[in-house]
């Protein structure tokens, strides 16, 4: 059964936080206040893949003017490698087109081989890199997608 897209607020801050502290180590987990703080925020969105009736990942974004911002994607464990990452990206990228961005920017750790690989499928290009930027000491490269000429899901 396909997964299918639901846009969420802060009303479902307690399940993405459990779905982030499943799929992140417990040092970069959000908590469900922030999550909600952050879908309070004006030009924030949150998109809730579901799967059988299941949560199975989700994707936080903000829109402003004509930038929009990945915040994170994540995806359950035992759901991983059936396509809902790219599924959640391209929802993404289609809700921060549908506000008005033409660019989307990102960070993603230069040891995450499956999050980098999958954002190479948007054609993200390297437009920066943020040395020792998350806590474990990792650097993160600064992607950027073009929104305008991006490849369709």
């Amino acid at each position: 059964m396909p997964a299918r897209i639901k846009t969420v607020g802060a009303e479902a801050a307690a399940l993405l936080a459990e779905i982030h502290a499943e799929s992140f180590p417990v040092n970069q987990a959000w908590g469900p206040s922030a999550i909600g703080v952050m879908l309070g925020l004006p030009g924030h969105f949150g998109l809730l893949a579901i799967r059988q009736d299941q949560p199975q990942g989700f994707a936080l974004g903000r829109a402003q003017a004509d930038q929009a911002e990945i915040l994170t994607i994540a995806v359950r464990p035992g759901a991983r490698g059936q396509g809902l990452g790219r599924l959640l990206l391209h929802a993404l990228m289609s809700e921060a087109a549908r506000r008005g961005a033409t660019e989307l920017f990102l960070e993603v750790a230069e040891p995450n081989a499956a999050a980098r690989a999958l954002y190479a499928c948007a054609d993200a290009r390297e437009v920066g890199r943020r040395a020792r930027y998350y806590a474990d000491g990792a650097a993160a490269f600064v992607l950027r997608i073009d929104l305008v000429h991006a490849p369709k899901a």
